[in-house]
């Protein structure tokens, strides 16, 4: 399920009853989407108007983790360049641990030259920032004696605790569709987060594994995980569920657009209650 944090689904009630509804019907997973600000007036490249409300992904899913016991919490995707990666590290621990280890940390570099700007970050550098971002959250999470020196973020002497549930840190889904991402995936992810057609997915996995044949995997990341959404058509059906899942997608998210109406919403995730898992 993914994307309930914005639009009508945003609300206490409605994000109580959804989430509740959602784990009952045997959904794995919960993913909330990011925009810290939205371009004004709307960009052609913009998934949304500047005036749709949409909460903070982290906030989002710590309601959703007080709500539910079972059902996995993931950002699909944190647009990781904007936020400071020390302060981001701790709200992750922080959720991780308050959830028992439910949390999926899907991030991206981004790509809306607004909202990069708004925040002071450099569209150019995004890319490098994030994997040095990366590599100094997961410092913070396993590393003994946390260090980390980069040419965006650096830290010595410091700690921070308590440290996420699993040993390995938390749970990174790396999203994005460009080689780098691919890259990205393979070398720092637990796994990767796309989305498009069922054949845009075929091209993707061709493109991670290309990847795995140019970076190296650390061990402790274990084999790559897949999360897909199919956009266009929204509908999935039972077949479509069964192709995906031969091509090695490990969670197949609905996205139940266009969020205008809570009760449709509901019934959307009742319609797709019953794919084959």
């Amino acid at each position: 399920m993914h994307g309930l944090n914005a639009k009508a689904t945003m609300g206490p009630a409605e994000t109580l009853w959804l989430a509740r509804r959602a784990e009952a019907l045997g959904y794995t997973s919960w993913w909330a989407g990011e925009h810290v600000v939205l371009p004004s007036p709307r960009t052609a490249d913009s998934p949304m108007e500047p005036t749709d409300p949409i909460l903070d992904p982290l906030v989002h899913l710590t309601y959703v983790a007080a709500v539910t016991e079972r059902i996995e919490l993931g950002t699909g995707i944190l647009i990781l360049p904007q936020r400071n990666p020390v302060v981001l590290a701790k709200q992750a621990a922080s959720l991780d641990v308050l959830s028992g280890g439910r949390l999926l940390l899907g991030v991206a570099a981004g790509y809306l030259e607004p909202e990069m700007t708004a925040v002071g970050v450099d569209m150019a550098g995004r890319g490098a920032r994030t994997d040095e971002y990366l590599d100094a959250m997961t410092a913070l999470w396993t590393h003994g004696a946390p260090a980390y020196q980069g040419r965006h973020v650096s830290f010595a002497k410091v700690d921070a605790h308590p440290r996420p549930v699993r040993p390995d840190g938390v749970r990174v889904v790396v999203g994005g569709h460009s080689p780098a991402a691919f890259h990205r995936a393979v070398s720092r992810g637990h796994g990767w987060f796309g989305n498009g057609t069922y054949d845009e997915l075929v091209t993707h996995l061709a493109g991670l594994r290309r990847a795995a044949t140019e970076v190296e995997r650390p061990a402790r990341l274990g084999r790559l995980e897949i999360t897909f959404m199919q956009l266009g058509p929204v509908e999935v059906d039972a077949d479509a569920a069964r192709r995906y899942a031969d091509v090695g997608v490990d969670r197949l998210l609905v996205y139940p657009l266009p969020f205008e109406d809570p009760a449709e919403v509901t019934r959307f995730v009742e319609r797709h209650a019953d794919l084959p898992r």
